[in-house]
């Protein structure tokens, strides 16, 4: 009995250490998650550039060097690709914007979710609706592929673009805005920021009407 009784002491610390060493901390997950865009952005051949670099050149990203300026504050690496025709969000204005979206999960290196052909015949945009209050946006999807995926709730990944780009509707000397995005899960949606994961985005933005 005695033996029976150490056999199964010494099968539960064994199982004990297994699930600690299996189970992974929140920072640990977090450094996982930067080596993986750092591995991203070197397979992807990406030119990081600095926010001084960035506003110096007029708020641009030469697409030809394929840079991408690192916003620090929200940890968004942007790329523009175009600044989109019209105008930017008014001020204290609620507008619907329409948009069209690759989502690309970075530490899977899988297309996850996307929009811009639901099918051969068909092109459903995500339709969101943004409040600019100073420099401070807030959005919520009314419907869509994000929408019926993650919920209402817009990234805060996908709102930050709306600072250095127009929204209007497409023009024969202007196309619309389109801009791609790595979005760490402290601004992403709702699975990407419980999984601390990134994803690659690449999105359009117009007005509604």
């Amino acid at each position: 009995m005695k033996r029976i009784v150490y056999s199964l002491l010494v099968l539960t610390v064994m199982m004990l250490f297994v699930s600690c060493d299996d189970y992974e901390t929140y920072g640990e997950k977090k450094e996982k998650e930067r080596d993986a865009i750092s591995a991203f952005i070197k397979d992807e051949g990406i030119l990081v550039i600095s926010e001084s670099q960035f506003e110096a050149q007029g708020q641009t990203t030469d697409t030809a060097r394929n840079e991408y300026v690192y916003l620090e504050k929200s940890g968004v690496y942007m790329q523009i690709v175009r600044k989109g025709a019209g105008s930017m969000i008014e001020e204290n204005k609620q507008v619907n914007l329409l948009c069209r979206y690759t989502e690309f999960n970075i530490a899977d290196r899988a297309l996850q979710t996307y929009n811009y052909f639901i099918s051969p015949t068909t092109r459903l945009p995500e339709k969101m609706t943004v409040r600019r209050e100073g420099s401070s946006y807030t959005a919520s999807f009314a419907s869509g592929v994000m929408y019926s995926t993650y919920g209402a709730s817009v990234p805060a990944g996908w709102l930050i673009p709306l600072q250095y780009i127009k929204v209007g509707r497409q023009d024969g000397n202007e196309e619309i805005a389109k801009v791609k995005i790595i979005v760490p899960h402290t601004q992403g949606q709702a699975n990407a920021t419980s999984s601390v994961y990134s994803c690659f985005y690449t999105i359009t933005y117009q007005r509604e009407q």
